[in-house]
């Protein structure tokens, strides 16, 4: 695969994410991130704001829902994805291009906040026996919980 432009941008959510279906049944969410750097005014003695940048984000499929349950206007949020430019027609007739962050992995920035984090568990936890003894059983599933006592 040719190189993808990989970036990492740390903002705040404009909105919260809209969430949709799409006509094959794939979950995506969209938002705007804003990011701005600040910077010291020496002259004024005082912090001030930088130019804003407004990226326009995707995130897909389970992460999609995740998202759109976690994350609300305003969070600051830490997203790492590739940059995909897209064109598109509008209803005018006329073709735009935009350049978009396809979002691999998004969280919320704990630099001013907290957060809990809760693993999504997956389908059903079943017991299967190993083939080294058979009389013991392991934990089968993403996300199942492991007891940490001896089994004997």
């Amino acid at each position: 695969m040719a190189s993808e432009t990989t970036i990492t941008m740390i903002g705040n959510l404009t909105t919260d994410p809209e969430f949709r279906s799409t006509g094959t049944g794939a979950n995506v969410a969209n938002f705007t991130i804003a990011s701005s750097s600040r910077f010291y005014d020496r002259q004024n003695n005082e912090w001030r704001d930088g130019e804003v940048l407004f990226v326009r984000c995707s995130i897909w499929r389970e992460a999609a829902e995740h998202a759109c349950e976690t994350l609300v206007k305003g969070t600051r949020v830490i997203v790492q994805g590739r940059l995909k430019q897209r064109t598109y027609e509008t209803r005018d007739g006329e073709k735009r291009t935009v350049m978009e962050l396809e979002v691999d992995e998004i969280g919320p920035s704990l630099r001013y906040a907290t957060a809990k984090v809760m693993k999504v568990v997956r389908g059903p936890v079943r017991l299967v026996p190993t083939m080294e003894d058979p009389r013991a059983a392991e934990l089968v599933g993403v996300g199942a919980a492991v007891d940490e006592a001896p089994p004997f």
